[in-house]
C-alpha cells in the first residue's frame, strides 16, 4: 500500500483489507451469536458509504436475513455538516421485526440520530446498530451502538466505500487523510560497470520513483526536435560541450511533469558544483531538495573484469578497451570526487559498497533512502 492521492489531498494506508476481513467477519459472528436461533433479521444499510460493508458482512452472516438501504447525506468535503437530510426510505413493513442498521462509520452522531428517528414510529421489535468504525471523540450523542468494529481517531478516511468528494470508495483497504508527502529526491553515482542503471530500475520499482537519466532527456529532446533539443544539437554538432543552462532547462522540464512523484533519482546529472548548485536552486524554488547522493563503491580492478565480461556480449567498444576503461574511471572519479566534497558538506553524501548480490546492493541502498 501506498500513499494515494484524491483531488487535492492525499492519503497513507491506515487498515488493510486483509485487518477489515476479519473485522466484518466478527462482527457478523457477533449478530448472530445474539440473536434467537430462527430470528430472521432485516439488514438495513445505510447508503452510500456502508454499499461495500454491507454487502461483505451479508456474505459473512451464517443465517437467513433480508436486507433494505435508507439512503441519507451529512458529508461536504471532509467534515460533517450535522445537517442530515433524508433522501430514500424503507418501504418494508417494520411491525415486530428485528432491524440491525449497518453503518460505514459513526463520528457525531447526526446521521445515527437521523436514524433513531426513521424508525421511532416503525413499530420494530428491536432496533440494533451495527458500525464497522466509531470515532469516539467526536461522538455527541447519548444513542446506543451495539456493535463496533473499530474504534478509531477523529482522521477523515476513504476506501472501503468511503469518499472524498466522490472518490475513493472502490479501493479495498483503508487511508486516512495526510499531509502532502515530501518528495525524497536522490542523486545516484556509479563506476561504470557497477550497477547503478539496475539498481536505478529496481529503487523506481520499489519506492514509485521517477528515473531521470540526463542521457535519456537529451535523447528526447533532439529526436523530438524541441528548442532545447535544437540548441542542444547545435552545440554537439559543432563538437562543444552542452552549457550548463541548457542542461538544467531540459530536467527543470522532466520535474516539472512529475509534481505527483515520490521522488526522483538523477543520473548523470549534476556533474560539477556549479551544475548541482543550479540544482539546488531550482529545487528550492519548489520547496524541494536533494535529499542524498548516493555513490556505489566497487574496486576498479572488480569493475574492470566485469566490463570486459560485458563487453563479450554488449558490442560496445569502451567496454573491450582497457585504456578507454580506465580513462572512463578516471573521468568518474575526478568528477565524483568534486560531488562528494558538495554532498559531504550538506550530510547528504551516502557511499555504498557495490560488492555483493543484486539484491544484497539494494538493500543498503534501501536502508539509506528509508532513513531520509
Amino acid at each position: 500500500m501506498k500513499t494515494i492521492k484524491l483531488n487535492d489531498l492525499y492519503f497513507d494506508p491506515f487498515i488493510d483489507k486483509d485487518e477489515i476481513t476479519e473485522i466484518v467477519k466478527y462482527l457478523a459472528w457477533q449478530v448472530k451469536s445474539d440473536l434467537p436461533k430462527y430470528e430472521i433479521p432485516l439488514f438495513v444499510g445505510i447508503l452510500n458509504g456502508c454499499f461495500l460493508f454491507a454487502a461483505d458482512f451479508i456474505r459473512a452472516y451464517q443465517g437467513d436475513c433480508e436486507v433494505s438501504f435508507v439512503k441519507l447525506a451529512s458529508y461536504s468535503g471532509t467534515s460533517s455538516t450535522e445537517e442530515v437530510k433524508y433522501l430514500l426510505g424503507i418501504n418494508e413493513d417494520l411491525t415486530d421485526r428485528t432491524v440491525i442498521i449497518l453503518e460505514d462509520i459513526i463520528d457525531t452522531g447526526s446521521t445515527l440520530q437521523e436514524i433513531y428517528n426513521i424508525f421511532r414510529d416503525k413499530n420494530v421489535k428491536e432496533l440494533k446498530v451495527v458500525t464497522l468504525f466509531f470515532k469516539p471523540e467526536v461522538f455527541k450523542k447519548e444513542l446506543p451502538i451495539n456493535y463496533i468494529g473499530k474504534s478509531i481517531e477523529d482522521k477523515f478516511i476513504v476506501g472501503y466505500g468511503l469518499d472524498y468528494n466522490g472518490l475513493g470508495r472502490n479501493y479495498p483497504s483503508i487511508y486516512q487523510l495526510t499531509t502532502k508527502p515530501k518528495m525524497k529526491n536522490i542523486v545516484l553515482f556509479g563506476p561504470p560497470g557497477a550497477g547503478k542503471g539496475t539498481q536505478a530500475d529496481l529503487l523506481k520499482e520499489k519506492y514509485h520513483l521517477v528515473h531521470i537519466s540526463t542521457g535519456d532527456v537529451f535523447r528526447f529532446n533532439i529526436k523530438n526536435e524541441t528548442e532545447l533539443g535544437k540548441l542542444a544539437k547545435k552545440y554537439i554538432d559543432a563538437g562543444d560541450l552542452v552549457p550548463d543552462e541548457v542542461t538544467i532547462d531540459m530536467l527543470k522540464a522532466e520535474v516539472e511533469k512529475n509534481n505527483d512523484a515520490n521522488g526522483i533519482i538523477f543520473d548523470g546529472f549534476p556533474r560539477t558544483a556549479s551544475q548541482a548548485t543550479a540544482l539546488d536552486e531550482f529545487l528550492t524554488s519548489k520547496d524541494l531538495q536533494i535529499d542524498a547522493m548516493i555513490a556505489l563503491e566497487v574496486p576498479e580492478d572488480l569493475l574492470e573484469e566485469r566490463i570486459l565480461e560485458r563487453g563479450k556480449t554488449s558490442g560496445r567498444s569502451d567496454d573491450t578497451d582497457e585504456e578507454k576503461i580506465r580513462n572512463r574511471f578516471n573521468e568518474y572519479n575526478t568528477k565524483t570526487a568534486v560531488l562528494k566534497d558538495f554532498y559531504e558538506a550538506q550530510n547528504k553524501y551516502f557511499g555504498i559498497n557495490g560488492v555483493g548480490s543484486i539484491e544484497d546492493i539494494t538493500k543498503r541502498i534501501s536502508e539509506v533512502f528509508e532513513t531520509l
